[in-house]
């Protein structure tokens, strides 16, 4: 996937200024897909440019006019035509999993100390998870109907940071081990 589909997706549902859509980045779609600041005004610009996205300036108080920008027809068509695209399994490169594979090489007080500090962030990730999750289950049916495919990309979410502390689990006794030989 790149960026600039994820833009689309994003806009296909509503209007937003580019910090609404790094929000959104940060917020309900992190768990999947990460842009940083710099990366979605620079695609803003180039969807701009190409005729897939439109905009309109928001005049602010003290601040300068803000871009509300909104999926044009060019870009409804681009983000159809991707959709029907089929997309490559993801790829893995997970610099953890190459320093456990040459653990053998590392100090085990170093690979204990870089496993905790990735198993507090992916709690971090998976308590922010359950709290997008609580407030999907609150909503009325009919909205939960509505939200039940972005819903399913969030259980993604949950499930696969479950299963990264499930596997830290047995990760952390054999590291444990090494620090005491």
């Amino acid at each position: 996937m790149s960026l600039r589909h994820a833009i689309l997706t994003l806009l296909a549902t509503e209007p937003a200024s580019g910090y609404d859509i790094v929000r959104h980045f940060k917020q309900s779609l992190g768990y999947f897909w990460n842009a940083k600041h710099q990366q979605v005004y620079q695609e803003l610009r180039r969807l701009s440019d190409e005729g897939w996205l439109e905009y309109a300036e928001q005049a602010q108080a003290d601040k300068p006019d803000k871009k509300i920008y909104s999926i044009s027809p060019g870009g409804r068509a681009e983000l159809k035509r991707w959709l029907a695209e089929p997309v490559p399994p993801n790829k893995l490169n997970d610099a953890l999993l190459v320093k456990l594979y040459a653990g053998a090489l590392a100090e085990p007080d170093n690979l204990c100390e870089e496993m905790a500090r990735h198993r507090a962030t992916h709690i971090a990730t998976l308590d922010s998870l359950l709290e997008i999750e609580r407030r999907y289950l609150a909503l009325p049916p009919t909205e939960q109907v509505q939200q039940r495919l972005p819903y399913l990309t969030l259980r993604r979410g949950i499930i696969g940071e479950q299963a990264w502390l499930a596997w830290a689990d047995e990760v952390e006794p054999e590291l444990a081990a090494r620090t005491l030989s």
